[in-house]
């Protein structure tokens, strides 16, 4: 009987499910669309979510500190030429940089945010081997096959040129190392299989080692086995945090909302505090040209030279040209052709919001 029952009731389920299919068929349709829905403001959106009362934090807190215990044997696996591999539901930042605040304060420190949604690796290449160099020079090791061909600034090299410096960098002591620490490096601005390959030879120099989280589940499709177990070297590390993304999810769009000057310029804030403080003048520079000239169509690029020039900003045309490619990778500034023929910049936000960043900029 208890079959039988099965049965009827396996036939009657397949039964609705054809009934359902015709009469869905010959149903009227809706004629909603997707814009028809109230879209809510994206400020707004954030502002109830930031209200949501957090949950757990004395178990998350007491879970990172529970980590603190692993510290020593992470410092030890970087000595011993491995990188660190972070992975785990939860923002990995604020681990990382406490680890790296605590127990690497012997070596120098790198910090790259992979969470951001555009980065301009040549400026991170040329910065890394700016400190790595400061670092052969005081340890007074600087090999004597890289010391002749130093005499080029690494600004106005290539991006070749300065993965063979990295390279070519010959002492394998761990006497110093310098610790590049990379939040999310499968983020969005460094999701790119060429930019990996740069990071793996980057990861083989003797003198640097990488620390890094991932939080994307298809992440280890990034690489290779030659760049998993040769170049990067992994040691993975399973830190779940169940902390939430605070920054990491700043960059990210809201389901079901639209943006607003106020976000816009937090958005860019948070982007420019990531950049150096000349950087940071030179866009404020034009962020003021912008203001006080709205009827023109952007600052000539040879104006802002001369004005950065005179602040200490920028020493050279490629300096300021190494800044103008940061901005434009973030999309911060574009350009356009004057109506006489020359090339300007100009600030794609609206008068509001530029000045609002202005305002966030000097907080």
């Amino acid at each position: 009987m208890e079959m039988n029952d099965a049965d009827d009731e396996e036939f009657g389920f397949s039964r609705n499910y054809f009934l359902a299919k015709e009469l869905g068929g010959s149903a009227v349709k809706s004629h909603s669309k997707l814009s028809d829905i109230n879209i809510v403001d994206e400020q707004e959106l954030r502002e109830a979510v930031a209200k949501i009362e957090p949950k757990h934090e004395k178990e998350i807190e007491d879970l990172l500190c529970g980590y603190q215990s692993l510290y020593p044997r992470w410092a030890f696996d970087l000595r011993c030429g491995l990188g660190l591999l972070m992975y785990g539901f939860g923002s990995k930042k604020t681990l990382l940089e406490d680890f790296a605040s605590t127990s690497l304060t012997e070596y120098s420190a790198f910090v790259l945010n992979g969470y951001l949604p555009a980065i301009n690796v040549k400026q991170v290449l040329t910065s890394l081997a700016e400190v790595l160099w400061d670092q052969l020079k005081t340890k007074r090791r600087t090999p004597s096959k890289i010391m002749s061909k130093n005499q080029q600034p690494f600004s106005s090299r290539s991006v070749e040129d300065l993965l063979a410096f990295f390279e070519r960098t010959e002492d394998r002591t761990s006497e110093f190392l310098v610790c590049v620490i990379i939040h999310n490096i499968d983020g969005p601005g460094l999701r790119d299989s060429e930019i990996q390959q740069y990071l793996a030879r980057v990861a083989s120099c003797p003198n640097i080692r990488i620390v890094a989280s991932i939080d994307h589940v298809n992440a280890p499709l990034l690489w290779d086995k030659k760049m998993v177990h040769t170049q990067f070297n992994w040691c993975w590390c399973h830190v779940p945090t169940f902390a939430p993304y605070k920054i990491e999810g700043t960059f990210l769009p809201l389901i079901l909302a639209h943006g607003n000057t106020t976000q816009t310029a937090k958005n860019a804030v948070i982007v420019l505090q990531s950049l150096t403080p000349n950087a940071q003048g030179v866009f404020k520079i034009l962020a003021e040209f912008q203001l006080s000239h709205s009827e023109e169509e952007g600052m000539p690029i040879d104006n802002l030279f001369a004005t950065c020039r005179e602040r200490f900003l920028v020493g050279s045309r490629p300096m300021l040209n190494s800044h103008l490619t940061e901005f434009k990778d973030h999309e911060l500034v574009k350009t356009r052709r004057h109506s006489e023929g020359q090339d300007c910049l100009y600030i794609p936000l609206t008068s509001e919001a530029l000045e609002k960043l202005l305002v966030e900029m000097t907080q």
